[in-house]
């Protein structure tokens, strides 16, 4: 979990008295994962931050899954989804386009120049990766500079709002939404929750946000995605809050939402290739998150550098290729801001001829996410509207059969 940071005003001791310059004291709130039983957060709010004066339901965006059937591997053209001439009044969080989903993480993308709406994610935390474009987000806690590279992570709850940078360019942001909580790799963390000396990144890396706002205003819309009975498990609520939920004197804990750039990972290598778990970053239920960034290759004298053919037996592979030149799969049609799935039950890797030239290379300049799923994923309205249909025969390129 993240350090423990204190920001703005907090009592002595918890669940006692913060005074109020008005009179009175501040009204707490304990925000905590797994029935209070893991990292947790108290805030001290200006007004009772449960006070609701109306609500009517947010339509989401069509949120129907598509089997992946007949099974193929997929590529996706996320970039030719949004318009320029719409990017002005689009945001990146009524905008997102679901990509693909199961019960366990939902992948959309979203692109745009406004500011988003008071939002808040019910179902579980979100990693926000920000491919291009910066701003801010503002939040309960405080507000988070965000740039390109950036994963933003936002645990479930937290009250938030986007921010392009006004007259740069718009955000574009790939949006992996858990249905539990997103956190290290246990692997890295020592039984106290340090990150340990082998893990790729430390607690340097992890920057959280400044010191709380303190906004005041009525009557302030929040949309709420939050679970529901319907596939694929998610629905919309607008609140009407009668405070802003801005308006927190102080906060401390182990929970808050942080950026963490792809810049900062430091990847591990070796003399022959290294397996995909060398490049995780993150971790929820049902789902890991690993990325590839520039580095140094395999330096056995017999070494080949590109990824061997592999079959990934128990889960579905996305990436999302966001930056550099990625040599393993050119001739295939992947270039920056494509996203491939490569699902359980067919085998890939490098594109023709790639694997038998790669002997010699010494370095690699590509940035890329990956999401393994632990179940089957299905194919959003986003990746049906995007798909470049010649890419499962780009191994053979045959006419596809009838």
């Amino acid at each position: 979990m993240p350090a423990y940071l204190t920001r703005g005003s907090v009592p002595p001791k918890r669940h006692t008295q913060l005074p109020r310059a008005e009179g009175g004291f501040a009204y707490e709130e304990l925000m905590g994962n797994n029935g209070f039983s893991s990292a947790s957060a108290l805030l001290y709010h200006e007004r009772i931050p449960s006070a609701l004066v109306d609500a009517r339901t947010w339509i989401l965006p069509d949120q129907a899954l598509t089997p992946n059937i007949p099974l193929l591997p997929r590529h996706l053209r996320p970039h030719e989804l949004f318009k320029e001439v719409d990017l002005p009044d689009q945001d990146v969080v009524t905008g997102r386009r679901l990509i693909l989903g199961n019960n366990d993480v939902r992948i959309s993308y979203a692109v745009g120049h406004a500011t988003s709406p008071l939002y808040r994610n019910a179902v579980g935390d979100e990693c926000v990766y920000v491919e291009s474009g910066s701003g801010a987000l503002r939040t309960s806690f405080g507000p988070l500079p965000v740039r390109a590279g950036d994963y933003v992570v936002i645990p479930c709850g937290t009250t938030h709002q986007w921010i392009p940078d006004a007259g740069g360019q718009p955000l574009r942001t790939y949006c992996i939404e858990a249905s539990s909580h997103i956190g290290p790799a246990r692997r890295y963390l020592s039984a106290d929750g340090q990150l340990l000396e082998h893990a790729p990144y430390c607690e340097r890396d992890i920057h959280g946000p400044g010191e709380p706002e303190i906004v005041t205003g009525s009557e302030v819309e929040v949309y709420v995605k939050h679970r529901s009975s319907n596939a694929p498990g998610v629905a919309g609520t607008i609140h009407v809050m009668a405070h802003h939920p801005f308006d927190v004197l102080g906060w401390d804990g182990h929970l808050y939402p942080f950026t963490f750039s792809i810049h900062d990972f430091e990847p591990l290598t070796g003399r022959v290739h290294q397996p995909p778990p060398t490049h995780q970053v993150f971790e929820g239920a049902g789902f890991v998150v690993c990325n590839f960034v520039p580095r140094k290759v395999d330096y056995h004298p017999l070494a080949i550098p590109v990824p061997y053919y592999h079959s990934n037996v128990d889960s579905d592979e996305v990436m999302f290729y966001c930056g550099g030149n990625y040599a393993a799969r050119q001739g295939s049609g992947i270039g920056a801001g494509s996203i491939s799935l490569h699902p359980a039950g067919h085998t890939h890797g490098p594109a023709p001829g790639v694997y038998q030239r790669s002997p010699g290379t010494e370095q690699v300049d590509e940035l890329a996410v990956m999401v393994d799923t632990f179940r089957p994923l299905g194919l959003g309205e986003g990746a049906r509207a995007s798909e470049d249909a010649g890419y499962a025969w780009t191994w053979s390129e045959p006419a596809p059969r009838s």
